[in-house]
């Protein structure tokens, strides 16, 4: 880290003084991210310019897709058309289709027009797929193999073409009309003879996905195989390009943003919180915090209802409601939480929705019974022989009991709304905390007034 620092200062230094040879010397011990992160947090945009036109040609692009899209809009409006396409030449075509995606249309169309007719071509077969499918992330730049091709003439190949393709490591083996047959991997092809043909060394066995695949899914299958790519298919089996780890790790960091979000009753956004304006929090938050101020109302009736019948009882007994309440939901966001990111990543589905019940009621009793005896404790103990509260040992049981139920509840509504979401095609995510709390108070509300009322009546 400390390396990393000194490596900026320098580098500032130099662009102060305008040494440009020892500039482009020192940019080379960075990586790409680092370089880009230096950009941002460290230049003005004049001097962003400045620096940008001095990073070495096999730099630059990658530097240029590591930007955030403000930075990137920016410099594009100040390139010349020669230094746009430059940039866009040494791109890979899902990184373009990437940049294009964040872009204002005048912006898009310039770099269209810088980009060369077979790159056009397939960026705007890219643009067409679903924003969520495995066509929308994949590259077209991979290497393919013929069958009968030797070991030899397949490393001529990847000498001659890999420069140009996203991976060189795993190649894939097609007919004469791009049906995939078989994957071959440079290691194999190490370890056999050249005059070894790709057929015999091929693996036939090969995990594809479709081009209309959910994104998500497909970043999960290369997780679970541990694979560097994944080739994708059309519905006839020929192959139209790959996915990439380096799409995968981008696709998951993103679900997990926008379920985190989403948990939280706030509308999906890709910008940093930063670059946000005050506006855009104001209409991301807003939605979520009408409804659940609606839903609350439904509490709210509850209370009315029987507020005069547990003060009769006793005033005490409003003292503990929001005790009651907050166990209750972070009783239930607890289990909705644990089934959600278990959904997400494959581990539970809905024909599992027995187990997680049974799993959770046992989790659950235990749970509410520690809990309930240590609210029994406090209420007795501290509220009472301490700060003086008149709870009697029939108010402590009635509180308690409450609890241990208010907690059972939770707890199966919390593991049930998700797989009940997920089964009808809603996001878990969306109905987990927001639905959860709303659910769990009114529940623990009825539950305590009836027990109160039953008990102490």
């Amino acid at each position: 880290m400390a390396e990393i620092e000194e490596l900026k200062e320098k580098l500032t230094n130099l662009i102060e003084t305008r040494n440009v040879k020892e500039l482009r010397e020192t940019i080379l011990d960075f990586e790409p991210a680092d370089i880009a992160a230096f950009m941002e947090e460290n230049l003005s945009e004049k001097e962003q310019l400045y620096f940008f036109r001095r990073l070495p040609k096999e730099v630059a692009s990658d530097v240029f897709i590591e930007i955030d899209s403000d930075t990137q809009e920016q410099l594009i409006k100040a390139f010349t058309d020669t230094e746009l396409k430059e940039v866009i030449d040494d791109m890979f075509i899902d990184d373009t289709v990437d940049i294009i995606d964040e872009m204002p249309a005048n912006v898009v169309k310039r770099i269209l027009k810088n980009s060369t007719p077979e790159d056009r071509k397939l960026i705007n077969e890219l643009l067409e797929y679903p924003d969520d499918s495995a066509g929308s992330i994949m590259t077209t730049e991979y290497i393919s193999l013929k069958s009968s091709s030797t070991v030899g003439e397949a490393f001529e190949k990847i000498r001659k073409t890999g420069i140009n393709k996203e991976t060189v490591y795993t190649c894939y083996v097609t007919d004469n009309k791009k049906h995939l047959i078989g994957v071959a991997t440079v290691k194999h092809m190490l370890l056999s003879d050249k005059d070894d043909t790709i057929e015999s060394i091929m693996n036939d066995n090969v995990i594809t996905v479709e081009t209309t695949e959910d994104k998500e899914d497909v970043a999960m299958k290369l997780s679970k195989y541990d694979f560097l790519a994944l080739p994708v298919v059309d519905k006839e089996g020929c192959i139209v390009g790959i996915v990439t780890v380096d799409d995968a790790v981008d696709v998951l960091q993103e679900e997990a943003t926008e379920d985190m979000q989403k948990m939280a009753a706030i509308l999906p956004t890709e910008k940093e919180y930063l670059k946000q304006s005050i506006g855009d929090l104001w209409l991301k938050r807003l939605p979520w915090l009408l409804i659940l101020m609606i839903s609350a109302t439904f509490t709210g009736l509850i209370i009315n209802n029987y507020e005069t019948t547990l003060n009769s009882l006793s005033v005490l007994l409003f003292a503990c409601i929001p005790m009651l309440m907050d166990t209750g939901g972070n009783a239930g966001g607890q289990a909705s939480v644990t089934v959600i990111r278990s959904l997400a990543l494959g581990d539970l589905e809905f024909k599992d929705i027995f187990k997680v019940l049974w799993k959770e009621i046992r989790v659950s009793v235990l749970l509410a019974l520690t809990l309930s005896i240590v609210c029994f404790g406090k209420l007795y103990l501290i509220d009472k022989l301490l700060f003086g509260y008149n709870y009697t040992t029939r108010l402590c049981f009635v509180v308690s009991l409450s609890m241990f139920v208010t907690v059972v509840i939770s707890k199966i509504v919390g593991c049930l709304l998700p797989l009940l979401a997920k089964r009808v095609k809603l996001d878990p995510a969306v109905v987990a905390s927001p639905f959860i709390t709303t659910i769990v108070d009114a529940l623990s509300l009825l539950v305590y007034c009836n027990i109160a009322v039953a008990l102490l009546g």
